[in-house]
């Protein structure tokens, strides 16, 4: 358990950069997500053989994987954005937010289209914490064998859907999650099944 604090922290500490994920006219909606470079330096010292892969399930709109093993653990994200970089981001937010890292509330700014979406004053205002505070955490819940199975089975349909070149429909049903309930996560995979036959 000590290991996957650590994890937390190094994740939360990487936690710099900012993911557009939608433009309208000269706004631009924004998430915290880790900053990469940051993130490869905290979590090297966390867990020496930390692995992070992408992969792009649709170039328009841009939808990117994050696949993020840590402390023996993997997990994906799975994000939309406005360009491939910031699906990038956004994935890897997602991906923290699987490990109980919340990403943090969504922001609308302005958006340059040269320089892109003006985070300077998202930054000065609320700076994410760069360190836990134990004591706010909630404690983290338990894991339901049935939910757990269900997330297995929910990757394995879309591997599949992957190789037959229906990844970016699956990650437009995927994009409200995996499913809260044990119902929810089986309408999800009927869902995809249906992708799959059709």
């Amino acid at each position: 358990m000590a290991e996957l604090d650590r994890v937390r922290e190094a994740l939360r500490a990487s936690m710099t950069a900012w993911a557009t994920l939608e433009v309208r006219g000269d706004q631009a909606r924004v998430i915290p997500a880790p900053d990469p470079d940051q993130l490869a330096a905290h979590l090297s010292s966390a867990d020496p053989a930390w692995t992070l892969t992408w992969a792009c399930d649709s170039a328009q709109p841009p939808v990117v994987r994050a696949r993020l093993t840590l402390a023996g653990v993997t997990r994906e994200g799975l994000a939309t954005g406005h360009t491939l970089g910031d699906a990038k981001l956004a994935a890897l937010a997602d991906a923290a937010r699987v490990y109980g890292v919340p990403a943090g509330d969504t922001a609308w700014v302005e958006f340059d289209p040269d320089e892109g979406a003006n985070t300077t004053d998202l930054d000065a205002e609320a700076p994410l914490p760069a360190a836990p505070r134990p004591a706010t955490l909630p404690p983290e819940p338990p894991r339901d064998p049935q939910m757990e199975k269900a997330r297995r089975h929910i990757e394995d349909l879309l591997e599949q859907l992957k190789v037959a070149g229906r990844g970016g429909d699956a990650a437009r049903v995927l994009m409200r999650g995996y499913g809260e309930t044990l119902d929810e996560s089986r309408a999800i995979y009927k869902e995809l099944q249906a992708l799959l036959k059709g």
